[in-house]
């Protein structure tokens, strides 16, 4: 696991802890000294604490924008609306107001959805591969953000294209396969579980609050169904493959790297590096794959693996994976580098 992603989880874990402890801790009234100092510790663990902890694993750490930090205020304020006092509670009264824009958005998201929707299944029946490759083809040497926001627009496309059989039937075939949990049928099967009962759930919870928040909040939610499934699919069968010139490494729909074949500069087998220690956090260093690495490929130049789906870009110069054949991605490689050359 990497660095990053260690701090990611680190944060969220100290954020539950936080919110429990702090709902768990709250006074119902301030009657006595004792139940407003407690109070005064709770507004310290949700507006500095948390935000200083966000600052520094999320935003520092993990290389993103300093506005972010209106997320944390945001739900921490949320928070202290719900579980404050109430002579204290209604200073946060604005964040019941959100509820109209909150409506709002979440109808522009809908709409939204059901416009990609179309506009998926319009782009997709033509497509011969991952259209995020496409997307990364062109915009790989130009703006980040024109590539951002091509990602963005491929995510739908990629959805509809790995989630429905008939639509990748002529992707190009795998030359291994990466170790992924993704790829697992259990994991496919608790994933879907978890959607319809957190679809439901949410529905339960919020229909008291709102009905159309409600079915919108678990309408979405259920519209990641084709997610979890158009994962499972590409993690089992189009983990690693080859097309045009070059070595496509999908991290299930997480992550994606685009390598060009003349970016290779080495291709290493576990028998290869067993002198050479795997550090995880080595800088533009990336391991995927479950258990034990055994093929190494180093670049000539850093190439960017798109995280997040497509949002968290890191560059990187080496990559350790974990492979059910590793001679066969290795030969095919080693091929196609001859070719190119």
């Amino acid at each position: 696991m990497r660095a990053t992603v260690k701090y990611r989880l680190a944060f969220l874990a100290l954020m539950v802890l936080s919110f429990v402890i702090g709902v768990q801790w709250t006074p119902e009234s301030l009657t006595s000294d004792a139940d407003k100092w407690s109070l005064y510790l709770i507004c310290v663990l949700y507006f500095v604490l948390l935000p200083l902890s966000y600052w520094y694993c999320i935003i520092k750490m993990g290389g993103q924008k300093l506005w972010k930090l209106i997320v944390i205020f945001s739900l921490s304020s949320l928070v202290a609306r719900l579980s404050f006092p109430a002579e204290v509670a209604h200073y946060f009264e604005f964040i019941a107001w959100l509820r109209y824009p909150i409506i709002a958005v979440l109808l522009v998201i809908e709409l939204y959805l059901v416009v990609s929707v179309v506009r998926g299944l319009i782009k997709v029946r033509k497509l011969k591969g991952d259209p995020r490759v496409g997307a990364v083809e062109t915009y790989r040497d130009g703006d980040e953000k024109s590539l951002t926001i091509a990602l963005i627009m491929a995510s739908e496309a990629t959805n509809w294209f790995y989630s429905i059989p008939w639509f990748s039937r002529h992707h190009p075939a795998a030359i291994a396969n990466i170790n992924l949990i993704s790829a697992t049928r259990w994991h496919v099967w608790l994933m879907l579980m978890g959607c319809i009962a957190a679809s439901c759930g949410s529905y339960l919870l919020l229909v008291s609050w709102s009905e159309w928040v409600a079915i919108i909040v678990s309408s979405i939610i259920a519209y990641t169904l084709m997610s979890i499934v158009a994962n499972h699919r590409l993690s089992r069968y189009y983990s690693l493959y080859l097309i045009r010139d070059n070595l496509v490494i999908n991290n299930s729909l997480w992550g994606f790297m685009v390598v060009n074949i003349a970016d290779i500069a080495d291709i290493a087998s576990a028998a290869d590096q067993q002198s050479t220690e795997l550090n995880k956090d080595e800088p533009e260093t990336i391991m995927i794959g479950r258990g034990q690495s055994n093929v190494t490929i180093t670049l000539n130049r850093p190439v960017i693996y798109h995280g997040g789906m497509g949002q968290l870009p890191e560059p990187m110069k080496t990559v350790h994976l974990s492979v059910d054949n590793p001679q066969q991605l290795i030969q095919a490689l080693n091929n196609k580098v001859s070719v190119a050359v």
